[in-house]
């Protein structure tokens, strides 16, 4: 009795004292921790969970036969009402994650208490430079801080228990376009981060500072400069001889807005490169060229940011197609030989092996359709390019596919070391690409060199246009092909992924419902509706010995199709931004929603107005270079969930009311910041006249 009396105490004793040491919310990780982070069942240590970017869990608490008792332990609402892109970090107790305008929240873990916020401040004429929405996907943990990359170019060092800022750093010439969504990550002391605005005319590169003090450690440049100012290497100067022209003054392009992994054994960092600035090879480099390292992945030494090798996935990319998604490693029995490969399933459609060690080609299959490439060579590595598809050598118009989205996009991927599959958040979309023969440079809009409108056009004039469509596919990487697939009600928008040795695979969606899938067969196990769209990637860990499951939930609009439609929200947030917390017997229950929404049962009468063919041609000039990436070529959103139809809009009713929104920023809060600076004279009359005359078009 007096032993097992002791025994009780001490245990409860250590309970407590852990317990209470957790309340410092250290977040005290080095080298020995995040290298065995798979071991780490109570926590969720970096981006990817481990180095090697498997979102994979060996947790099995939650699983197939348990996973009814599933429920909500609590939730916390976020403020934004932009999109939300965030895995969260969970360590020593507390939860750390990132919203839409690269705001951090910390919370702790157990109870959902809100222990502090960090707002940046970003000035919100900034989202003009954001090509898709102002995202933030995630925060980085290192001995004490928490790093997050802000859309205005910074690196901010933060107190892990306060919020405090230790440091900051500039990383990018804020005078041009770039931006930060992408989550750091940290490799031996060193905090990685990449940028974007490939699409506005920049040069990309990764940098690596010194976690402690902030000092700049290394820089590694994805594509060579301007010749005249000499090359930072001799990589640099092999690189430019696979361009032609003056591709510096366009900037060139190849940002790292997203990939990275590490290998830990090999003591290599592997980057994923983006597209070209402009996406018009025959624009940017006339002569052709393989244009490095664009749509590449590159393996890097993490201590210096020296090259070591590169597999480059479209040589001379033309149509968006970046490298940047998702990255991961795994060992794997190919051909009754143990390797350690590279995955990556990038926007062009193919699914990659790659030997980690120096790059080689092992098999390359496409994932989604594909009408761009045949196959790749594997004697080469190089894709076998379709006659006509490259339409800025033909200078004719091609439906491509994947389009610019991208077969797969930045949605996080994961693999199960139990089914060896991994699981694909796949897109099957297309685009008109039409060279825009007009092309000049913007120093602040979009330079493609691509003519939306009339790619646009292009597509609907086919007798069956293709059709979007959203899947969760299961592939087997060694035989390069589909075990399952799941397709989803939007077709428009999909979602990260994680897998757990619970059998289990969870995705959530743009229908408003979070979802466990069999992760052999596909079959759905569990769901719940979480009053909001999902794209974020969920992360799994342990509290107190309970398996718990967090996921961000928030999409640019509600849920306007599938079982999660709905047009009500919460007051803090007109998407219901949400940071939801899962463990089982959870028995929270979300708020019911009231409907504030302010619309009216008024019909809307477009406005009559008298326009010179002169005005209209300028509209759609303008409204084609500033406004169609988001509210839709021709003026017919394609994603008007997200981007309201502007053939709707009451502010069509006067100058006044337009002109209050474009000119003047009154929208600036949600994102629609002034064009005033960039617009020409008469510009944002004629865009009205514009909008106008082809909401005409479609009432007639």
């Amino acid at each position: 009795m007096h032993l097992r009396f002791f025994v009780l105490t001490l245990m409860v004793s250590c309970t407590g004292a852990a317990y209470a040491q957790n309340q410092n919310y250290t977040a005290n990780i080095d080298v020995e921790r995040i290298v065995s982070a798979d071991e780490q069942n109570d926590s969720w240590l970096s981006y990817g969970r481990t180095y090697d970017e498997q979102r994979y869990s060996p947790l099995e608490q939650i699983n197939q036969e348990s996973i009814s008792e599933l429920g909500l332990a609590w939730f916390a609402d976020m403020s934004t009402s932009r999109g939300q892109e965030a895995t969260p970090i969970v360590v020593d107790g507390a939860l750390y994650v990132s919203t839409a305008w690269s705001v951090v929240h910390a919370f702790d873990v157990r109870t959902g208490e809100q222990l502090w916020t960090y707002d940046p401040q970003i000035d919100r004429a900034k989202g003009r430079d954001a090509c898709c929405d102002v995202v933030n996907r995630g925060v980085a943990a290192w001995d004490g801080s928490i790093y997050v990359g802000t859309l205005d170019g910074r690196l901010v060092a933060l107190d892990s228990a306060t919020g405090e800022v230790e440091w900051e750093v500039v990383t990018v010439d804020q005078s041009l376009p770039y931006t930060i969504t992408g989550a750091p990550r940290i490799i031996k002391g060193l905090v990685l981060i990449g940028n974007g605005g490939a699409e506005y005319g920049v040069r990309g590169y990764v940098t690596a500072y010194d976690a402690e003090s902030g000092e700049q450690v290394w820089r590694f440049y994805t594509v060579p400069g301007n010749p005249a100012d000499g090359y930072e290497s001799d990589v640099m100067t092999a690189a430019a001889n696979t361009w032609t022209g003056q591709w510096w003054n366009l900037g060139g392009g190849g940002t790292v807005w997203d990939a990275m992994a590490y290998d830990a054994d090999l003591d290599l960092l592997y980057i994923g490169v983006g597209n070209g600035s402009p996406w018009n090879q025959a624009l940017r480099s006339p002569e052709g060229g393989d244009n490095l390292f664009l749509s590449s992945i590159v393996a890097l030494d993490p201590d210096d940011g020296s090259y070591r090798w590169h597999y480059q996935t479209v040589p001379g990319e033309t149509w968006d197609y970046t490298a940047t998604q998702h990255i991961m490693l795994a060992d794997m029995e190919i051909d009754g030989a143990e390797r350690r490969v590279v995955m990556q399933a990038p926007k062009n459609g193919f699914f990659y092996v790659l030997d980690a060690a120096n790059g080689d080609l092992i098999s390359a299959e496409p994932y989604t359709p594909v009408n761009w490439a045949t196959h790749v060579d594997l004697e080469t590595g190089r894709p076998v390019e379709v006659p006509g598809a490259r339409f800025d050598k033909t200078n004719q118009p091609a439906i491509v596919l994947p389009g610019p989205l991208g077969g797969h996009n930045w949605y996080p991927m994961a693999y199960s070391q139990d089914t060896n599959l991994v699981y694909i958040p796949v897109t099957e979309n297309f685009m008109g690409y039409v060279p825009d023969n007009e092309f000049t440079v913007d120093p602040e809009g979009w330079n493609t060199g691509v003519d939306f409108g009339r790619g646009f056009q292009l597509v609907q004039s086919q007798a069956e246009p293709p059709v979007n469509a959203s899947l969760l596919k299961a592939w087997d990487p060694i035989a390069q092909e589909e075990v399952w697939r799941v397709q989803h009600e939007v077709g428009t928008g999909n979602a990260g992924v994680l897998a757990t040795a619970g059998g289990l695979v969870f995705q959530g969606n743009r229908s408003g419902e979070f979802v466990a899938y069999d992760d052999a067969t596909g079959e759905r196990r569990w769901s719940t509706l979480v009053q909001a769209g999902v794209m974020a990637a969920p992360a799994t860990f342990t509290v107190d010995g309970e398996q718990h499951i967090a996921i961000l939930v928030g999409t640019p609009a509600l849920p306007s199709e599938g079982p999660g439609a709905s047009t009500s929200t919460t007051s803090a947030s007109t998407n219901n931004s949400r940071l939801l917390m899962f463990r089982l017997g959870g028995d929270a229950e979300l708020p019911e929603m009231a409907d504030i929404t302010s619309a009216t049962s008024d019909e809307f009468v477009l406005p009559q107005i008298s326009a010179t063919n002169e005005l209209i041609s300028q509209g759609e000039t303008a409204y084609n270079q500033n406004c169609a990436v988001c509210h839709g070529p021709s003026v017919v959103s394609t994603r008007p969930e997200t981007y309201p139809d502007l053939r709707m809009s009451r502010r069509l009713e006067s100058d006044a009311t337009w002109n209050a929104v474009v000119l003047e920023g009154e929208l600036q809060d949600r994102g629609m910041v002034s064009f005033a600076e960039i617009l020409g004279a008469g510009d944002a009359e004629a865009i009205r006249a514009y909008v106008i005359t082809q909401a005409s078009l479609t009432q007639q």
